[in-house]
């Protein structure tokens, strides 16, 4: 992968991660299920590793993955006590 190709998939991984927090907090589980396939497959290109990167480019990767574990939060936050519930 080049670093475009790089930065590309963490950008669509970080706008599909942002909708799944939508998704949880607006309790479309159907969406969020969609959603969160989508967003396996957009990794899938990471699984064999990617391209390091340097400078401005890595620093982005950086920010990216920032935004991509926030949005994993946000849909923790609301899934996890919803779990809960059911389990209990």
């Amino acid at each position: 992968m080049t670093s475009t190709e790089v930065l590309s998939m963490y950008e669509n991984i970080a706008g599909l991660t942002g909708k799944m927090a939508v998704a949880a907090q607006m309790g479309d589980w159907d969406g969020l299920d969609k959603l969160e396939n989508q967003c396996a497959a957009a990794a899938v290109p990471a699984i064999g590793g990617v391209t390091k990167l340097e400078g401005a480019a890595r620093q982005r990767k950086i920010d990216l993955l920032k935004q991509i574990l926030a949005n994993d939060r946000a849909v923790r936050d609301v899934t996890e006590p919803w779990m809960g519930q059911l389990n209990g």
